[in-house]
């Protein structure tokens, strides 16, 4: 087991006070957007762990034989840790069915302003999509690429606050009435569209349109949109206040056609394959299968691929699934998720309890979100966690909260 020393991402729309109050230090005024852990090759944790080395005299010795051993503890990547020894560090199983490398990948996120509007390919598309773009010789940091691996990233969001974001469509009829409310004469052609066809080829039509649409005419319909939802309030206040940080923006309009969810701490969402979502507000754990492959489609001053999205996108009507946690006897709170990659689960520990068995034949990570708690020999406060080899004994005990990542069964 080791104690992980993890990276802050500090994307634009990241909190500034988020993290730091987790993790108990002061702000930096910089923005701090998510905490990594795990091994992925864009920031990889980093652990510490004891290794020897002999040192042989320069010149033979007749008289003494016996060399001299130093212990040093390096910061090793836990990218460069599993690599060396995949299947002690993994389990042959995990090896077996996701390659040698850490199928998941675990964050702390703290949104301070919406993130861009997105959705992420299945397997398959991902693969086909990568190959496509090898064959093409699309460098792989070109800002126009779009799938920058072979995998899919189903993810899944927990809220440690009150949490709020976009997922998924809702009714078309609904979406109309929205939009019909605020009062913008440009708006009216999406306003027929949604009322005029069934749901999935309703939806497609508009989030066409606004994606196609002449941009200094869209940019002053937003506008006029963000102004009236500003008026009006209520229901419409998330949307002027995307729209105040995205001005002009087409995906305020796309925005517009998700369903606005709230989360309370405790709630989760997960985002499967094709479904649009974007997060809006608050502190949450979040995990996902260890992927860059995201296609934006608004709420970004990236390169969005229309053609590829609107393969991507499923236009479903459909209401988010807030999920909960299920309880066991053993006392783990676990999310339930349709993915092999990761499945995630809550404890929540009373001090002076019997120690909490977490021995698993995957790795682990361990996350601690509240109070103190010891796994194994670490004590672990906010923001702290630790990486456990597949098939190490480990137990917690303490009074706090812990999250344990780790692959599915």
């Amino acid at each position: 087991m080791d104690r992980l020393s993890n990276t802050v991402r500090p994307y634009a729309w990241g909190s500034t006070t988020a993290i730091p109050a987790l993790l108990g230090t002061a702000p930096t005024g910089e923005p701090q957007a998510e905490l990594w852990m795990g091994a992925h090759p864009g920031a990889p944790s980093r652990i510490t762990r004891p290794v020897t080395t002999t040192d042989t005299p320069g010149a033979p010795n007749t008289t003494n034989t016996t060399n001299t051993t130093n212990t040093t503890q390096p910061q090793l990547a836990l990218t460069d840790v599993i690599a060396a020894d995949p299947e002690g560090e993994l389990g042959a199983a995990t090896v077996a069915r996701f390659g040698p490398r850490l199928p998941f990948l675990l964050k702390l996120l703290a949104a301070g302003a919406p993130l861009s509007l997105q959705v992420h390919p299945d397997l398959d598309q991902a693969r086909k999509g990568y190959e496509d773009e090898e064959t093409r010789g699309v460098p792989i940091d070109a800002p126009h690429r779009t799938y920058k691996d072979a995998n899919h990233k189903p993810e899944l969001i927990c809220a440690l606050t009150p949490f709020d974001g976009l997922c998924g469509f809702r009714r078309p009829t609904e979406a109309a009435d929205a939009m019909e409310a605020l009062g913008v004469d440009s708006l009216k052609p999406y306003v027929d569209l949604l009322r005029a066809h069934p749901e999935e080829a309703a939806l497609r039509e508009v989030l066409t349109a606004i994606l196609g649409a002449d941009p200094a005419e869209v940019a002053d319909t937003v506008a006029e949109a963000a102004a009236a939802a500003e008026r009006l309030g209520g229901a419409h206040a998330p949307y002027a206040r995307i729209a105040h940080h995205y001005p002009g923006d087409p995906g305020v309009l796309a925005a517009m056609l998700l369903n606005y969810v709230q989360l309370q701490p405790g709630e989760a969402l997960f985002l499967g394959a094709g479904v649009p979502h974007a997060y809006l507000g608050g502190l949450g754990v979040e995990i996902m299968a260890n992927s860059d492959n995201v296609l934006r489609c608004g709420l970004t001053p990236k390169h969005i691929d229309v053609p590829e999205l609107l393969r991507v996108v499923r236009f479903e009507a459909a209401e988010p699934g807030v999920l909960r946690p299920e309880a066991s006897p053993s006392g783990e709170e676990r999310y339930d998720t349709p993915v092999d990659e990761f499945a995630l689960s809550r404890y929540t520990l009373a001090s002076g309890a019997a120690p909490t068995a977490l021995t698993a034949a995957a790795p682990q990570i361990l996350l601690c979100t509240a109070g103190t708690v010891r796994v194994g020999e670490l004590d672990l406060s906010p923001g702290q966690s630790v990486y456990v080899p597949a098939g190490e004994a480990v137990e917690a005990a303490g009074s706090g909260t812990l999250f344990r990542a780790t692959v599915a069964a």
